[in-house]
């Protein structure tokens, strides 16, 4: 197996070291990012749900961007939360703002019942653009 090429947004260093995970990893033209929460850069979760998710795309976009994409290159978004029916209308408010007009990423929005003190988790495939950072030897 090749070594992975791994990319790290600056801040929530302790988030990564905690759960031992990659934020994202460049691979075949694709940058593959993990679960990004709502979580400060001590990795403690927002309390208020809208916050959450504002936040969590705040790191998405932190993360995207490390890797020299942006939100025009996501191609599928997949999106988890711990009460659907009660969230929904709020979540999909925030990601309208997000991704405004057409057209619009694939999403799969699933409800689950535990993720970690969190609410709100998104992980995305975006696809790398012509000039995006290398991948490190």
């Amino acid at each position: 197996m090749t070594q992975r090429d791994v990319v790290f947004p600056s801040g929530r260093q302790a988030l990564y070291e905690r759960h031992r995970y990659s934020p994202a990893v460049r691979a075949n033209g694709f940058l593959f990012v993990s679960g990004q929460v709502g979580s400060r850069e001590d990795g403690s979760p927002e309390p208020e749900f809208e916050a959450q998710v504002r936040r969590a795309f705040d790191n998405l976009k932190a993360t995207l961007q490390a890797a020299g994409c942006g939100l025009d290159d996501i191609v599928d978004v997949t999106t988890f939360s711990t009460d659907p029916e009660h969230q929904f209308e709020t979540l999909l408010a925030v990601k309208d703002e997000v991704f405004p007009r057409a057209p619009y990423p694939n999403w799969t929005a699933l409800g689950v019942n535990w993720l970690a003190g969190f609410d709100f988790e998104i992980k995305v495939i975006a696809k790398l653009p012509d000039g995006a950072a290398p991948a490190r030897p």
